[in-house]
């Protein structure tokens, strides 16, 4: 990769992370290609973004972007989202079902450092779309227990 190459590529993470809140670290040895691309395809789903990138260019980026030091080390692949519970759901899982060869190692959740139990934590919240659905199903209540009471008040005058 020539130096100009890198300018570039340090200008897109720096771009990218300073869009985002939320950055994963996880160690991803082992995986094969295939294993890393169907990752890849299920991040896309919930706009999670992955990207494999050196150590020294992607601690250039985070430095650029004013987010915190990870302490980067290894083989590292990066996740970033801007939707927090989709973003350590998707490798929280990932990370369970490929144990030895998929780590999360930290992160910056809401631009602040977080541990592997913080994002543990946080990927067993329910997702967006999951708490919207049941702040419909409580709001219906009312209505339908009204209309099922009015209904049966009909049938018993008939």
């Amino acid at each position: 990769m020539t130096r100009e190459q890198k300018k570039i590529l340090i200008d897109n993470m720096t771009k990218e992370f300073e869009n985002n809140e939320n950055i994963l670290v996880a160690h991803y040895k082992g995986l094969s290609h295939k294993e890393l691309e169907d990752f890849r395809k299920e991040c896309s789903k919930d706009g999670t973004k992955v990207r494999v990138i050196k150590n020294t260019l992607a601690s250039i980026a985070l430095k650029n972007a004013s987010k915190a030091d990870l302490g980067l080390s290894g083989t590292n692949i990066f996740i970033w989202g801007n939707d927090q519970v989709a973003t350590c759901k998707i490798s929280d899982k990932f990370a369970q079902n490929n144990k030895d060869k998929f780590v999360i190692k930290c992160g910056i959740l809401e631009n602040e450092l977080a541990n592997l139990d913080k994002i543990n934590q946080i990927a067993k919240l329910k997702s967006k779309d999951e708490l919207l659905g049941e702040l419909l199903s409580v709001w219906n209540g009312p209505v339908r227990y009204f209309t099922v009471g009015l209904s049966n008040l009909a049938k018993s005058k008939e």
